[in-house]
């Protein structure tokens, strides 16, 4: 145990060079300025730069983590979507409370959001299914995601199964399908620092209007 403490200590972390963080020419509201980050983060090449951290809690108050995609950002929040019948689709049922968070060490930078999951409807819903390629829907469609799996070999049967049911039906959408949008309440951008004089900015939404705060690292 002692070698792998000693190996974990010995990696490095926040190398750099690592960009500027300008909290004074922020923008009003964390919309604009999460898009400006996740274009720098194309642009820098990392990778999967809208793979994120869904952080939910069960219904005995255990928390529950797992990464998900965005799917889209606008005024209104962050999306991303998940049958109803999984595991996180039920807790989310139970508490719709969540967060997101964002991390692409390559630039050192990580984005926190805390918010509410929103069912954006069904036509919404099935517009995000069916935009999804025909494998990714045909799991979903099994129903299956989560529970116990006895033969391997079921998975292949049941894809099959649904692909033909699609092909009978091309605009087939699976009814617990959901697309939620986070309504945040608090988003962070946290901008490392080879020194550790890390740069946090928070804002908070106070009724309508959107505050600044900078934080200790």
């Amino acid at each position: 145990m002692s070698d792998i403490k000693e190996l974990l200590r010995n990696i490095k972390t926040l190398a750099g060079p690592l960009p500027e963080f300008e909290i004074h020419h922020a923008p009003q509201k964390p919309h604009p300025l999460f898009i400006k980050w996740i274009k720098e983060a194309l642009d820098a090449e990392v990778s999967e730069p809208h793979a994120m951290t869904l952080s939910t809690v069960d219904s005995n108050g255990y928390p529950d983590a797992r990464v998900l995609i965005l799917k889209n950002i606008d005024e209104k929040g962050w999306y991303f979507a998940t049958s109803s019948d999984s595991r996180k689709g039920q807790q989310l049922m139970n508490n719709p409370e969540v967060a997101l968070t964002f991390y692409w060490p390559k630039l050192g930078r990580q984005i926190r959001i805390r918010g509410t999951a929103i069912h954006t409807g069904e036509n919404a819903s099935s517009k995000d299914f069916l935009e999804r390629g025909k494998i990714a829907r045909a799991i979903a469609m099994t129903c299956k995601q989560s529970e116990v799996l006895p033969d391997p070999a079921e998975i292949e049967a049941e894809i099959q199964k649904q692909l033909e049911q699609m092909n009978e039906e091309p605009n087939l959408a699976y009814n617990r399908w959901t697309l939620y949008c986070v309504e945040a309440k608090e988003v962070e951008f946290w901008q490392g620092n080879s020194d550790r004089k890390h740069i946090r900015l928070q804002y908070r939404l106070e009724d309508i209007n959107w505050s600044q705060e900078q934080l200790w690292p």
